[in-house]
């Protein structure tokens, strides 16, 4: 796998991963399995992942990529 995200775009999606992971628990209620709170722990927790690994598999699929090349 490779990086196809910038430091920044990382930084972003990982704090936006725990602030709704933290609201899906929070105010979403899904620690009770309501289906609101379930998809948004899931889309939280894919943010955290992907901020995390500096891969995003929908920048691959529209070929986007954050990531500045070095010239040699």
């Amino acid at each position: 796998m490779k990086r196809n995200a910038n430091g920044i775009d990382r930084l972003f999606r990982f704090t936006l991963g725990i602030a709704v992971l933290g609201g899906a628990f929070v105010w979403l209620g899904a620690s009770q399995g309501e289906i609101t709170g379930v998809i948004a722990a899931v889309i939280g927790a894919i943010l955290i992942l992907t901020g995390l690994a500096g891969y995003c598999p929908a920048y691959r699929v529209i070929g986007r990529d954050t990531c500045r090349t070095r010239a040699t």
